[in-house]
């Protein structure tokens, strides 16, 4: 099984005929994503065609052989519209940052109850004003300043390369982009349930612990990797919530050991202050909770691969 997203899942995209979201459709389209529709208010009644099975090779994607055809994705000027003409249940944006707040209200107004947030550098106050909106709708957001979730062999939204790992029965839950490529491709040989990164800014949709839940509850999934990073104080959550409600395996790593104190590290929420959100103090906290919990990626994956090999 799969969390969030599953191949049955209908995605719109709203910001399709963008460079980067022309790219990453592209690469979802040959990934067997089943994107049924763009949203751009200044093409409507346009479409987009892209190839029909396969994508630049230069960016990674699978089905990059060289086959011939298109797929025609038609472009819609509301998000309402999309919704009514092809059922979408989940919309992706690529909107730039000034934009994103009435993308993600826009697509809550439809009824689209999954919106994930791939753009970085939306204003923290923006995050909050969406956030809170979608909350009241019962709308489940991922991100923003995330790379998005993928079901392998299933679905993929947003910019995970989709060759890295297949399917499998590990659930994965990340801040950090590049480390979710990381510890898919460390893990390949057994592959993922669904991998899910929820990016690093102060305020986001979907949280640790909102994944660690799905993936409790999921039965396919039998183990779990989560990564973190300095700031805040999610992991020492999430820590909590594991002693209390999991009982399947899960292994960790946090991001940001040498990191030096009140300076911004990446991610808008990446920063220490004092003796609060040390990539040490999330470390223990999570080991107090039983997590095995790596001093690098690679050996958290191999903390993952014993349990897995048991």
């Amino acid at each position: 099984m799969a969390i969030f997203l599953t191949e049955a899942s209908k995605v719109i995209v709203q910001g399709m005929t963008g460079s980067e979201g022309q790219k990453h459709t592209t690469r979802m389209l040959a990934s067997g994503t089943n994107v049924v529709g763009g949203v751009n208010p200044r093409k409507a009644g346009t479409s987009v065609d892209f190839p029909a099975n396969g994508a630049d090779g230069a960016d990674g994607a699978d089905g990059a052989d060289g086959a011939t055809g298109s797929v025609s994705v038609p472009v819609f000027g509301t998000v309402a519209e999309a919704v009514e003409k092809t059922g979408a249940d989940v919309s992706v944006i690529f909107v730039p940052p000034a934009h994103t707040k009435a993308a993600v209200i826009e697509a809550a107004d439809a009824g689209v109850p999954l919106v994930v947030i791939i753009t970085e550098g939306i204003p923290v106050d923006d995050t909050a004003e969406f956030f809170t909106y979608a909350q009241s709708k019962g709308v489940r957001l991922i991100g923003p300043n995330c790379p998005g979730l993928i079901s392998p062999g299933r679905s993929n939204v947003g910019i995970i390369p989709a060759n890295i790992a297949g399917p499998g029965k590990i659930g994965l839950v990340s801040k950090s982009g590049t480390l979710t490529y990381q510890m898919m491709y460390e893990l390949r040989d057994f592959g993922f349930s669904t991998a899910i990164g929820i990016g690093g800014d102060p305020i986001i949709g979907t949280t640790h612990i909102d994944a660690l839940e799905a993936f409790e509850a999921d039965p396919d999934t039998t183990a779990i990797v989560m990564i973190g990073e300095i700031g805040g104080d999610a992991e020492e959550r999430a820590a909590a919530y594991i002693k209390e409600h999991v009982t399947k395996p899960v292994v960790g790593y946090v991001a940001g050991f040498t990191a030096p104190e009140g300076k911004t590290m990446g991610h808008a929420g990446a920063i220490v202050s004092g003796s609060s959100g040390t990539a040490q103090a999330k470390k223990e906290a999570l080991e107090a909770a039983g997590v095995k919990v790596g001093k690098t990626p690679s050996e958290t994956a191999d903390l993952m691969r014993a349990i897995l090999s048991a």
